[in-house]
C-alpha cells in the first residue's frame, strides 16, 4: 500500500506515492539571487528565500520516499532564436534577457546564473526539465517523461507562484494530471499574488488543484506503508 492522505484546501487529497512526482519550478539564481533577471525586473530577490527551506524538505522526503524528483529550469538559447521579442524586449536594455550580467548572460542555458541554485541541486538520475517559457509543458518532453513513468499525481513547488508555478498547475490539469501545490515552498516577488494564486488553485472545489504544507506534505510522506499481511 503506498497511498498518503495529507490535509489539503479545499479539502483532505489521497495519493499513490508510486505514481507521483515533485515538480520543483525555476528555483534558479537568475530569480532568486542578485544580479540575475528577477533583479533586473526591478524585482525584490530577496522575497523568494522563504522558498528555499520548505523546497528543500520537499525534495528531501520525496528521495526518501522514492518520488521522482525533477527540476525545471526557465531559460533560452544562446542566440535567443526561441525567446519571444516581447519577452527580450523589456526594460532597460542593460538587463534584458541576453544581456550581460554579474552571472553571464542574464536567462540564457549554461550561463551560472541559469543554474539551480547550490541549496536545491539536482541530484544524478533527476529529469532537469529545460524550458523557454512560463509553462513546464510548453516546448518541453515533460508530459512524455510524466507518462512513460506513469505518473498521475503532480507536487508542484517553485517561483513565481502567480508564473511558472501557476502556469504550469493549469497546463498539467488540462492534461489530467492531479496537482497538489505546495503553499510554503512557493513564493512570488508580491506576497499579495502568491496569496491570491494559491486562493485561486483551490477555489470552487479545487478548479487547478490542491493546496498543502510542506510540513502536512512531509508527515504524509514520512508516514510507513503498513506491512503486508501474509495469507
Amino acid at each position: 500500500m503506498t497511498t498518503a492522505t495529507v490535509r489539503a484546501e479545499p479539502f483532505a487529497v489521497s495519493f499513490d506515492r508510486a505514481t507521483t512526482a515533485l515538480v520543483v519550478i525555476d528555483m534558479q539564481r537568475d530569480f532568486l539571487e542578485p544580479g540575475g533577471f528577477g533583479a533586473a525586473l526591478g524585482n525584490d530577490v530577496s522575497l523568494l528565500r522563504s522558498a528555499i527551506a520548505p523546497a528543500g524538505a520537499m525534495i528531501s522526503v520525496a528521495r526518501a520516499a522514492n518520488i521522482l524528483v525533477i527540476h525545471t529550469r526557465e531559460g533560452h538559447r544562446d542566440d535567443l532564436s526561441d525567446a519571444p521579442p516581447h519577452k527580450v524586449l523589456r526594460g532597460d536594455p542593460a538587463k534584458r534577457i541576453g544581456a550581460a550580467g554579474p552571472m553571464g548572460r542574464i536567462l540564457v542555458r549554461g550561463e551560472p546564473g541559469h543554474d539551480i541554485i547550490p541549496e536545491l541541486a539536482p541530484i544524478l538520475g533527476e529529469p532537469i526539465i529545460d524550458k523557454p517559457g512560463k509553462g513546464a509543458f510548453f516546448a518541453t518532453d515533460l508530459d512524455l517523461i510524466l507518462r512513460n513513468r506513469g505518473i498521475k499525481t503532480l507536487l508542484v513547488c517553485g517561483v513565481t507562484t502567480e508564473v511558472c508555478v501557476h502556469t504550469t498547475v493549469r497546463e498539467a490539469n488540462d492534461r489530467g494530471y492531479r496537482c497538489i501545490v505546495v503553499s510554503d515552498a512557493c513564493a512570488s516577488y508580491f506576497p499579495e499574488f502568491h496569496a491570491v494564486a494559491l486562493r485561486m488553485v483551490a477555489a470552487q472545489g479545487g478548479i487547478f488543484g490542491w493546496v498543502a504544507s510542506s510540513a502536512d506534505l512531509v508527515a504524509a510522506l514520512s508516514e510507513k506503508a503498513p506491512a503486508r499481511a501474509i495469507a
